[in-house]
């Protein structure tokens, strides 16, 4: 694609790396990739999306901002308490980069509409804070055929993990989503505001590196980060044979098992 001059400036430290250059810039722009949650992960991913180029950013969260939200969501301000989520990343990545489209879908994801949202893209970047979601998020790429970056931030310590077609999925690692309450929400057991920048931060670059095609994958592994120790753990995440999604003999075939716990599930992010 031909680039105006303003793009030219805006993008130089992406086009003159090797590995980018002005064609990966270009796949940049043209990309689309949805982001589930606007909260405290989605919001450094959305703003480092969005500042790449990434041309369209569709975001999925049906919650409004709220005071307690701003210790961590980033992409929000006290001058937008009250607003849905989506309206506020729109405005932020508008003030960000006037070349990407933000999609609203101010919704609560669900069975009935997953597959045709999560179709609709290239890439889905989850950042829902409950079980019940991120089961349905990544039932719902692996049988649409899309590559699913997901990350998780609790206390201090987060996962990231990248799930795309002959590699492990979610449920390759947590076989069901657990009893609920048995592991507490952010609201309960509390988050470190800039454990959420560093894990959403990482989540924007496996994202990118998907979009570019650069560099090793994290598919097929799982990254641990825990703050307080300045740890960092690369764990090999091998495909679960009895996984009922990606297994030898799969048992989910669809997104119906969802549907019996819709009331359960939520799409905004951690917070």
């Amino acid at each position: 694609m031909d680039f105006t001059e303003d793009q030219i400036r805006r993008y130089a430290r992406h086009i003159i790396l090797p590995e980018v250059g002005g064609t990966g810039q270009a796949r940049l722009l043209g990309a689309r990739v949805l982001v589930v949650g606007a909260g405290g992960l989605g919001s450094p991913l959305i703003l480092y999306l969005a500042a790449a180029g990434v041309g369209t950013i569709g975001v999925v969260d049906d919650d409004t901002v709220d005071l307690t939200n701003l210790q961590r969501q980033v992409l929000h301000d006290t001058a937008r308490v009250g607003w849905p989520k989506v309206e506020s990343a729109a405005a932020a990545v508008a003030s960000v980069n006037p070349d990407v489209t933000v999609v609203p879908h101010r919704l609560r994801l669900d069975a009935g509409n997953a597959l045709a949202l999560i179709g609709d893209y290239d890439i889905v970047a989850d950042g829902s804070d409950n079980f019940p979601t991120r089961f349905l998020v990544n039932d719902a790429c692996r049988l649409a055929g899309r590559t699913l970056v997901s990350a998780a931030v609790l206390r201090f310590d987060g996962q990231l993990a990248t799930f795309k077609a002959g590699g492990p999925c979610y449920r390759c690692l947590y076989n069901a989503p657990p009893p609920e309450d048995e592991i507490p929400s952010c609201a309960q057991a509390g988050v470190l505001g800039a454990m959420a920048g560093v894990m959403g931060s990482l989540q924007a670059t496996e994202v990118l590196k998907e979009i570019l095609g650069i560099g090793d994958s994290l598919a097929g592994h799982l990254l641990i980060i825990d703050a307080l120790s300045t740890t960092i753990r690369k764990l090999r995440l091998p495909v679960d044979p009895a996984c009922p999604l990606c297994g030898r003999s799969p048992s989910i075939h669809d997104l119906s098992e969802h549907s019996r716990s819709a009331d359960g599930q939520a799409s905004h992010a951690c917070g």
